[in-house]
């Protein structure tokens, strides 16, 4: 049976990875500045990761959520407490996508509303609702472009106030620092403007931090940079360093029902032994701490090279951008310097999302590889 052909693949076949590396089946080795779109958090194959899920799978991979689970308590309470979400409540599900889904959903359940707002160039999922509010009509069905969603551009806070005012949106949904879009950010007064609608309107400030959440940013959270109060937070990706999870915080001020929100897989206890293990090896590791460091040298080092016309992003979701699009100069980098980057949206925007555990001489190999191919 062939498989459904809807990826564009590089002539690259992974069989190995440890730290910042993969290898390939030739035993050639990568440099991997992209984490498998920003999955990798804490490095691949971390010794404390791979035997939390080795101990949980020899004793419990998976039972239902109809019984207890402590593993989830667990995670729960580490989570507040790395995160300093003081007081919000944990769902887990399995993927960002899911998480966005769920966080419309409870967003629609609570105000009783149904429309969402969102914004050009944001990436939500590709599932019913969270693609609805994605902008990118080549990704969207029409079984999904029923879903109300009024798309706004970043930064005019007069649209959103006059989308708000007409009272039937259910939730603003953002993301701080955009993903797939190309590490756009509007400013701090936009962002805490919005939020005070949100709050003036009765409508939910969805925090989509799938990609910018656990550290990525500089902090745990990038809407911590400002002074808001989402109702809901979406995460996943580096939450579970390449095992599925997903989840949503939500606001101590949202009651929960029975039967409101479900999964089957969401939680189990593989997923769990995971998280936690990523959120253990975070806080010993000082990975945050690490992440502004190289952060800095990174942005050091790039404002000497001509070619980059625009730095990008924070902490460790970075966009170099060019005057050229960056399609070739990515293939390069892997054949010829066996080096994994990403791109965006933006076709002139080069995307790094290294591990969180990332070292100035991996930096140095990058940029030493870019200048070469750029003279």
């Amino acid at each position: 049976m062939p498989l459904f052909n809807v990826y564009p693949l590089y002539d690259v076949t992974p069989v190995k990875a440890k730290g910042v590396y993969v290898y390939d089946e030739n035993k050639t080795e990568y440099l991997d500045l992209y984490g498998g779109h920003a999955v990798i958090s804490i490095g691949h194959a971390h010794p404390k990761y791979v035997e939390a899920i080795t101990n949980q799978v020899a004793k419990l991979g998976f039972y239902s959520n109809a019984i207890q689970n402590p593993l989830q308590v667990k995670l729960a309470d580490k989570l507040e407490a790395l995160s300093g979400c003081k007081d919000y409540e944990l769902f887990l599900c399995n993927s960002g996508a899911e998480a966005n889904e769920n966080a419309l959903k409870l967003a629609s359940f609570k105000t009783g509303k149904s429309r969402v707002v969102a914004f050009k160039n944001g990436f939500h999922g590709r599932t019913s609702a969270a693609v609805a509010a994605t902008d990118n009509k080549s990704i969207i069905a029409p079984i999904n472009a029923q879903q109300k969603v009024t798309i706004l551009d970043l930064n005019d806070i007069d649209a959103v106030k006059t989308e708000l005012e007409k009272g039937d949106v259910c939730a603003v949904i953002l993301e701080f620092i955009q993903g797939v879009g190309g590490l756009d950010q509007a400013t701090a007064e936009f962002f805490e403007q919005v939020d005070i609608l949100c709050k003036t309107n009765n409508t939910f400030l969805i925090a989509d931090e799938v990609q910018s959440g656990y550290g990525r940013s500089g902090k745990f959270f990038a809407f911590q940079y400002y002074n808001v109060t989402p109702e809901i937070v979406s995460i996943a990706k580096g939450m579970g360093n390449g095992f599925p999870i997903g989840g949503i915080l939500i606001h101590p001020s949202i009651e929960a029902k029975f039967g409101m929100l479900g999964t089957t897989f969401g939680g189990n206890h593989l997923a769990c032994a995971a998280g936690l293990a990523v959120l253990d090896v975070i806080e010993e590791q000082k990975l945050i701490e690490n992440v502004n460091e190289m952060s800095c040298y990174f942005m050091k080092i790039a404002k000497t090279i001509p070619q980059i016309k625009k730095i990008k992003g924070r902490g460790l979701m970075l966009g170099l951008e060019f005057d050229f699009e960056v399609g070739d100069l990515r293939k390069k980098l892997i054949y010829d310097y066996h080096i994994f980057t990403g791109g965006a949206m933006n076709k002139k925007l080069l995307r790094i999302l290294p591990p969180l555990t990332v070292r100035k001489d991996h930096i140095n190999q990058f940029f030493e590889a870019l200048v070469d191919i750029l003279d």
